[in-house]
Formats: structure tokens, C-alpha cells, sequence
């Protein structure tokens, strides 16, 4: 046996998942606002390259990146990607 333990990563606990989530889902309306200024429905891959050039958290573009492809309203965006702009 070796001294050297394999690191795995540790779920983070409710709480500590809520304090991540919260900027996260800041940072996500704030972009969706700006997105769909004067827009009524977007494509999933423009959202996707927005998100890319805002340099959101990997778990979000992840989030993005599953959504089908297709065109969205905001209201469809946040619900879908755990926005709050509506």
C-alpha cells in the first residue's frame, strides 16, 4: 500500500452548492438581459457563444450546451437554465 490516496473531488453540501448557484444564476440573468435587449427569441447557439465570450462557469455552459437547438424566448431561457428573468 502506498501513502498516496487517489483525490476525488467531495460533493459540495446544500449549502455550499446555494452560495455557488447564486452568483452563478447572477451571472446568468445579467447575460440574458443583455442578450435579449431588443430581441424577442434567440438560438440556443447564440446563447451558447454569449455565454462562451461572458466566460460563465463550465456548469453553466454545460447547462447551455444541453438545451436543443431551436430558438428561445427569455422566459424559456431562464426557466430552462435556472435564470429568474422573465
Amino acid at each position: 500500500m502506498t501513502d498516496d490516496a487517489p483525490v476525488t473531488d467531495v460533493p459540495a453540501t446544500e449549502e455550499e452548492g446555494s452560495a455557488t448557484e447564486e452568483p452563478d444564476a447572477r451571472r446568468l440573468d445579467d447575460l440574458l438581459e443583455d442578450l435579449y435587449h431588443g430581441q424577442e427569441r434567440i438560438s440556443q447557439a447564440d446563447i451558447y457563444r454569449r455565454a462562451v465570450a461572458a466566460e460563465l462557469p463550465a456548469r453553466l455552459l454545460t447547462r447551455i450546451s444541453a438545451l436543443p437547438e431551436g430558438e428561445y424566448a427569455v422566459d424559456e431561457a431562464a426557466d430552462l437554465l435556472g435564470g429568474s428573468v422573465t
